[in-house]
């Protein structure tokens, strides 16, 4: 069976680096961004100049008719979706007494129904072929807790649920739900916390650096194999040990 993928939110970062790594690992792949469009034509570009099959599409995962709009191009264009992948995710920091309605409710829309906007898209594909693949990008904060952080922690925390709940609703249809919660990447999130905080928490990581986007795409990579054939409803965290 053809294997295609669907990253959201992959137009740069984290994301980008998980598409660059599918492709390697032989999937067609579905470049989702919300708004850096240049960014992501530019990936999928490269990723047809370079033999793979590619393909750039805007949504705002908040949007369900356009995650559903998404997939059935995806699906036109490169065939059924295999894996998919939410990562698309938005962060700010602030204290928990600030965060007003519009930001709680974007928080929620983005985070947690945008990762259900997109199973619920490419569900039924992988429930008629009982096979098929969900990767959840979730986060420590959203094991541990994060101070200044609230809204984003607990959308993190709710995909930790999510993928065990639907990990055991789907066994039974060879679908399986993992999820992979990063921990302190290089990424603008954490560039944009300024240099004395990133020394900082490149103090406070036993493994005594930051992670790369290319550390998550591999964790994504193998719960996307058949090397993890096995393994359903887990919560893989690559952080460089920082929550031992």
């Amino acid at each position: 069976m053809k294997q295609v993928a669907l990253v959201t939110g992959s137009s740069r970062g984290i994301g980008r680096a998980i598409a660059a790594e599918l492709v390697r690992e032989g999937y067609a792949v579905c470049v989702n961004y919300c708004k850096s469009r240049q960014a992501a034509e530019e990936l999928a570009a490269a990723i047809r100049d370079g033999g793979g099959e590619a393909l750039a599409v805007q949504a705002d995962v908040a949007n369900r008719l356009a995650v559903e709009a998404m997939t059935a191009a995806a699906e036109r264009a490169l065939g059924p979706v295999t894996l998919l992948v939410n990562n698309a995710g938005i962060s700010r920091q602030g204290l928990f007494q600030d965060v007003d309605d519009t930001q709680w409710d974007r928080f929620l829309a983005v985070n947690l129904t945008g990762a259900r906007n997109a199973i619920q898209a490419v569900l039924p594909h992988m429930l008629r072929e009982k096979a098929g693949c969900i990767v959840n990008i979730s986060s420590i904060w959203g094991l541990r807790g994060a101070s200044c952080e609230v809204a984003y922690a607990c959308t993190k925390a709710a995909l930790v649920g999510l993928t065990r709940s639907l990990a055991l609703e789907l066994a039974p249809s060879g679908i399986r739900v993992n999820a992979v919660a990063p921990g302190c990447i290089e990424t603008d999130m954490v560039r944009a916390l300024g240099p004395e905080t990133r020394e900082l928490l490149i103090d406070q990581t036993p493994l005594g650096r930051l992670g790369t986007p290319e550390d998550i795409a591999h964790a994504v990579a193998f719960l996307a194999s058949e090397k993890a054939s096995f393994l359903t409803g887990q919560i893989l965290t690559a952080d460089g040990g920082f929550i031992v």
